[in-house]
C-alpha cells in the first residue's frame, strides 16, 4: 500500500515479483555508465598517487630509510598516476557526449577532480616542502592549501558558470595541477618555486580563457602527457640524459601554461573582428 505524508512519500513495499530485480528498477540516471566508470579511474589515479607520495618519498624521509632512488621511483609514480588522471578525464568527457552519462556524472566528475587536481598536487607540494634541503615546511603547507582551494574554487566556478562554447575560465585543474608538480620537479631554489605555484593557483581561479581539449587540440593533449609519462620514466629509471630530458619536459610545461591562452584570446579577437566587418557589411546600402 502506498501512504502519502505532507512531507514523506512512502514508496510500496517490493513483492514477490520484485526479488533479485534491484538493477531492473534502479531508475537509468542513477546507474553508472561508461563515462560513470572513467571518471571512477580518475579518483582511483589521484588517491594513489597520494599513497605511492607517502610510502615512496614521505616516510623513507622521516624514518631515516630514504634511498634517491626509492623516491624518484615513487616520485615518478606519483605524478604518472596523475597524468594517467588526466587521461581519464580526457576520455570520460568525450565518452559521455559520444553515448550518455548518468545524472550523476557531472557531481562524480568533480568529485574526482578534487582528488586527483586538488588533494594529490597539493599534498605533493607539502611533501616537497617536508623533503627539499631548502624549503620551509609550514610556508609549503601554505602553498599546497592554497593550491587544494584554488581547484575547490574552481570546480564550484564551473559548476555555476555558463561559458562559451569551447573555452574554460581560468586554467583547467589537470593542466594546473600538472604545471604545479613540473615546478616541483625543477628542483628551483625555494621562493621561486613557491612563488611559480601560487602564479599556477592564481591562473587557476583567473578569468583567463584556456581552449577546451577538443578535436586536434585533444589528441595533441594525449601526445604531450604519453611523452611526458616517457620522460619520467626515463628520470625514474636514471636513463642517460633522463634528468635533463625530464627538466626540458616540465619547461616546456609551464610555457605550455603561459602560451595556450593567446591561442583563446586570438580567436575571441578574430571572432570580434568578423562580426564588426559583418555589421558593417550589412549597414552598408
Amino acid at each position: 500500500m502506498t501512504v502519502t505524508d505532507p512531507k514523506t512519500q512512502w514508496v510500496p513495499e517490493a513483492g514477490p515479483e520484485d526479488d533479485g530485480d534491484e538493477m531492473g528498477d534502479m531508475p537509468l540516471s542513477m546507474r553508472l555508465s561508461i563515462a560513470d566508470a572513467l571518471t571512477l579511474g580518475n579518483a582511483t589515479c589521484g588517491f594513489l598517487a597520494v599513497y605511492f607520495t607517502t610510502t615512496g618519498v614521505l616516510i623513507p624521509h622521516l624514518t631515516g630509510n630514504g634511498d634517491g632512488g626509492m623516491a624518484r621511483h615513487s616520485a615518478a609514480t606519483a605524478v604518472m598516476l596523475m597524468l594517467l588522471a588526466s587521461v581519464f578525464d580526457l576520455f570520460d568527457g568525450l565518452v559521455a557526449r559520444k553515448l550518455r552519462s548518468s545524472a550523476m556524472g557531472a557531481e562524480l566528475d568533480n568529485l574526482s577532480d578534487l582528488i586527483s587536481f586538488g588533494l594529490a598536487p597539493a599534498y605533493f607540494v607539502l611533501v616537497w616542502g617536508m623533503v627539499a634541503n631548502d624549503a620551509y615546511q609550514g610556508v609549503s603547507a601554505l602553498a599546497g592549501v592554497v593550491v587544494l582551494l584554488a581547484v575547490v574554487l574552481r570546480l564550484a566556478r564551473f559548476s555555476c558558470v555558463t561559458l562559451p562554447n569551447g573555452v574554460f575560465q581560468g586554467m583547467p585543474s589537470p593542466f594546473g595541477a600538472l604545471t604545479v608538480v613540473s615546478i616541483v620537479l625543477l628542483e628551483l631554489p625555494f621562493v621561486p618555486t613557491l612563488l611559480a605555484i601560487v602564479g599556477v593557483a592564481w591562473l587557476m581561479v583567473s578569468r583567463v580563457e584556456y581552449p577546451k581539449p577538443r578535436g586536434l587540440l585533444a589528441v595533441a593533449m594525449l601526445g604531450w602527457i604519453v611523452l611526458s609519462m616517457g620522460l619520467l620514466t626515463a628520470w625514474a629509471f636514471d636513463a642517460p640524459g633522463g634528468e635533463l630530458l625530464l627538466q626540458t619536459g616540465c619547461a616546456l610545461q609551464l610555457v605550455l601554461g603561459a602560451v595556450i591562452p593567446l591561442f583563446a584570446t586570438a580567436r575571441r579577437v578574430n571572432t570580434f573582428r568578423d562580426n564588426r566587418r559583418e555589421a558593417r557589411a550589412a549597414a552598408q546600402p
